[in-house]
């Protein structure tokens, strides 16, 4: 928060609540193009009454805003499928049968006896309240959707293959394994490219269960030591009958229609998924639509193997953090979803994933970028609410935001400028008086009578001061004028300072103050206040504020100078700014 002045309070187009129709306009809106192809899709395929869009996730660790879009892709045409009446599905599929792959940073490294167990067999971290691994990554990301609007029919893979409930897609699998091989035959000299390995997900290169043995596309979990660490050694299609042997030295024979611990690899996995729940659209990220990777494999099992068709949908491109490269969740600490909550309100977090097409990169911002998102956030606001023409793409990327089909979100009554409410929240330190103070001050015409009036938004702030920003970044009024750079001004410098205080009264607003400490320097140049900046007006004012600054908190800059004198005080700006006096 360095820059000078304060962005102007919400206008009262800005208070009210949008009215926009349910049927969103389609120009130039990647949503409903897409939601247009699934429809034309699924009518061609007649796949029954509901419309199945699908997510996967593997909660192996935490589930980063990368993973989000994973899900609010499909969930936004879902959702604009809704809208026009269409009966649809969403399933969420929990890859929580995996394997534990590694552990994460910052994990006790004890837990690496568990890799290669189901992920619902790991203990949780340690001081979790969750029964498993799976269900502690699971949690934080169900509480993201909830209030994000998202809707989901959640199926868990532990519960599907324990339950049996893939036997006979497991079985023909293993039938047609000297097929699937072949298919598989015609990828595995294709290398994935570097980047796709590196930020995938690590289901995209995993071993596709070829062994010394053969081929067999079955991985069953060890009976003796829980894990995946096994290989078939033997299979008879007419009796079902599997001999495996894990690298712990146990081997058994079991009946495969009747076996439960184990599942398909993954490469095989998907396909047979797509076919079984009838999978009409369903985007994946760059790891899984390399050459020979997932989902370009997976298109031809799934025809040729499962009898099916591939969902269609797009490559998505990945999720950076302001000032981070790209998130892994095996690498350490990685911003979830609910972090970004923590610091912006739910519309503004759908509306940075609705406004870009899957293939365009994303950033998320948790620096002072969040600011000025914000400002474009309630400039939107204001032009979807105003009479000016907004181009459709917006207006519908807007109402995506706000709300869906069946729910509006919760947003801010009267939404003031995040930067000020973050340089209120600084300077106050969060204490509650004096917040509410300084905001009825903002505009004394209409000020704010409860702190309630500008929550969500406030406490969002609030919580970006508190996380975010650094010690020797936070704001710390002086608590006794400097009488040394006081007696060291010279008398322009004096005047400036005498012409600030003696307008504090008349001007003591937001608007007021930011017309008054601009008004400043053009005033000792015997300009009039209408004046444009010229290069060397801006200089002057520059060099007026910078003394401001150091005067009240001790540097060159500090939040924007209206709201900071708002936050000081009439008479405490006085005191602090007031030269000592001359003695003889």
């Amino acid at each position: 928060m360095t820059s000078a002045t304060d962005a102007p309070p919400a206008s009262d187009a800005e208070n009210e609540v949008v009215s926009l129709p349910n049927r969103l306009p389609t120009e130039g809106d990647w949503v409903a193009r897409f939601a247009d192809e699934v429809e034309a899709e699924a009518d061609r395929r007649s796949s029954g009454p509901a419309i199945v869009c699908a997510s996967g996730i593997s909660p192996s660790g935490p589930i980063h805003l990368g993973n989000l879009r994973e899900v609010l892709t499909p969930h936004l045409v879902a959702d604009e499928l809704r809208r026009r009446g269409r009966d649809v599905v969403h399933l969420l599929s929990w890859d929580d049968y995996d394997r534990f792959r590694r552990v994460p940073v910052g994990v006790d490294p004890s837990w690496a006896e568990h890799v290669g167990k189901p992920l619902t067999a790991v203990p949780a971290p340690p001081g979790s309240a969750h029964e498993n691994w799976a269900e502690h990554f699971k949690a934080p990301l169900l509480a993201a959707l909830d209030a994000l609007g998202v809707e989901v029919r959640a199926v868990s893979q532990t519960q599907m293959y324990t339950s049996g409930a893939y036997t006979e897609q497991v079985l023909l699998a293993m039938r047609e394994r000297a097929r699937i091989d072949s298919i598989l035959g015609r990828y595995r000299t294709k290398k994935l490219p570097d980047e796709a390995s590196e930020q995938g997900s690590g289901a995209a290169d995993e071993d596709d269960g070829t062994s010394a043995s053969g081929y067999f596309p079955y991985r069953p979990y060890c009976a003796r030591c829980g894990k995946d660490t096994t290989r078939v050694t033997g299979y008879d299609d007419s009796t079902t009958a599997m001999t495996y042997v894990c690298d712990d030295g146990f081997s058994e024979t079991v009946l495969l229609r009747e076996h439960r611990a184990g599942k398909l690899v993954w490469k095989v996995d998907w396909p047979m998924r797509w076919a079984y729940e009838g999978v009409v659209f369903e985007p994946s990220g760059v790891d899984h639509q390399s050459p020979g990777s997932s989902f370009v494999v997976g298109g031809q099992i799934v025809r040729e193997v499962f009898g099916a068709e591939p969902p269609i949908g797009p490559m998505y491109a990945f999720v950076g953090i302001s000032g981070m490269a790209k998130m892994s969740s095996s690498r350490g600490a990685v911003p979830i979803p609910l972090d970004a909550l923590g610091i912006m309100e739910a519309p503004l977090l759908r509306w940075l994933y609705a406004r870009r097409r899957p293939n365009q990169s994303i950033t998320v911002a948790f620096d002072q970028e969040v600011q000025r998102l914000y400002d474009e956030w309630d400039a939107l606001t204001r032009r979807v609410a105003g009479a000016a023409q907004v181009p459709a793409g917006e207006v519908a990327g807007y109402a995506r935001a706000v709300g869906t089909a069946t729910r509006t979100l919760e947003s801010t009554p009267r939404p003031l400028p995040y930067r000020t409410l973050a340089s209120v929240a600084d300077i106050t330190t969060g204490d509650p008086a004096q917040t509410l103070r300084i905001l009825r001050d903002l505009d004394p015409a209409d000020p704010v009578q409860s702190l309630d009036e500008v929550r969500p938004r406030l406490d969002r702030a609030a919580q970006w001061v508190a996380t975010q920003l650094s010690q020797d970044q936070r704001t710390h009024v002086r608590s006794t004028p400097d009488a040394e750079l006081l007696s060291s001004l010279g008398e322009q410098q004096r005047d400036a300072l005498r012409l600030l205080v003696d307008g504090l009264d008349e001007h003591w607003s937001l608007d007021g103050l930011t017309t008054l400490v601009y008004g400043v320097p053009k005033t000792q140049a015997g300009l009039p206040a209408d004046t444009k900046p010229t290069p060397e007006l801006k200089a002057a004012q520059r060099e007026f504020f910078a003394l401001l600054y150091r005067l009240l908190v001790g540097r060159d800059t500090g939040p924007r100078l209206p709201t900071l004198l708002l936050a000081v005080g009439a008479d405490r700006i006085r005191t602090l700014l007031s030269p000592p006096a001359a003695t003889e």
